[in-house]
């Protein structure tokens, strides 16, 4: 079953109204944690301290996390998910995006977080990552750090390569091992159906499978040797499109490919692995257009459809509220 406003931003956080519960102490906040794609994805090579070299184009989508924090006056970090199968403990990238802002001012404030999952995970979308990025502004509001840019970024770089462009949103460039982020100009909204299937690849494993021999020697090595920085124009062209994982990940698992073809016979101009994957998505022509595709698409038993669209820059900062305002002030 698809929901036809699944992972659409809700009119209240576009137009900047983020639910706040207990104005008067600033206690509390609510924000979305919004799900990314890569519009192109080349891994350039293998770097010396074991990360890969990639060049990538990241871009925000309206398919969301929300999370609520109540800061407490103990020193307890107390996470809670509707999403059993998520750790609630420093093996979640939310505890621990809380605890490196504690350790690193000295907070002895505690906090209460909920997050409600609705990015899938395992499937190249950088749910983990945006949930993090999305505590570290939370909490820099609520617990009234003075925080720059600097230090965030660097707490955001520890947490996860994906973390720092959590804290720009919008679309930018990603370089080094994807933690090197450079702004660009937001490219005109596209309408978007967001598939994952059954399978999961980790990002280890996709990785891994670049590298390994049986790969490298057939698939893989002409990718790695094609795959040189390129420029992305700012006009939209959906035929510049490109991720060096779809070769590999597709000879993992066949029914991501799979997932790739339902969105073309749906009518999608293109379709592409969302990041090392496990989740695929097509880019319709327009909002008819994506609904058409809706009501076409094919899916395999188990297999959850999410249609959504590209949010820009300024999107992001309004649906933050207040974080939204620090984003604004240290990252623009």
């Amino acid at each position: 079953m698809i929901s036809s406003n699944a992972g659409l931003v809700p009119r209240g956080i576009l137009s900047g109204q983020v639910r706040r519960l207990n104005d008067l102490s600033q206690s509390r906040l609510t924000i979305p944690a919004f799900a990314k794609i890569n519009w192109s994805l080349r891994v350039l090579g293998k770097r010396p301290d074991g990360y890969h070299e990639i060049d990538t184009i990241l871009q925000a989508v309206s398919l969301h996390d929300t999370i609520g924090f109540q800061s407490t006056d103990d020193s307890k970090i107390a996470l809670w998910c509707d999403d059993r199968s998520i750790p609630t403990d420093e093996r979640n990238l939310v505890w621990r995006a809380a605890a490196a802002l504690r350790e690193r001012y000295s907070i002895n404030q505690g906090v209460k977080i909920r997050l409600e999952k609705r990015i899938p995970v395992e499937a190249g979308l950088g749910g983990g990552s945006s949930d993090a990025a999305a505590t570290l502004l939370a909490l820099s509001q609520l617990w009234e750090l003075r925080a720059s840019a600097q230090e965030l970024l660097a707490i955001a770089e520890s947490l996860g390569s994906d973390v720092p462009f959590s804290l720009y949103g919008g679309t930018a460039r990603g370089a080094g091992r994807g933690n090197v982020i450079e702004p660009l100009k937001d490219l005109p909204e596209q309408h978007l159906l967001v598939v994952k299937p059954n399978a999961s690849v980790s990002t280890a494993n996709a990785y891994d499978a670049l590298n390994s021999r049986t790969l490298t020697t057939s698939d893989v090595k002409p990718i790695l040797v094609r795959s040189r920085p390129s420029d992305f124009s700012v006009s939209f062209d959906p035929s510049v499109l490109h991720n060096d994982f779809e070769p590999t990940v597709f000879q993992l698992e066949p029914e991501i490919e799979r997932a790739k073809v339902a969105l073309l016979k749906s009518g999608a101009q293109t379709a592409m692995l969302a990041g090392s994957g496990s989740a695929v998505f097509g880019i319709f022509e327009n909002q008819n257009a994506q609904e058409r595709a809706i009501q076409a698409i094919e899916l395999e038993t188990g297999w959850r459809a999410f249609p959504c669209k590209t949010v820009g820059r300024s999107h992001c900062e309004t649906a933050l509220g207040p974080a939204g305002e620090l984003v604004a002030r240290l990252f623009r």
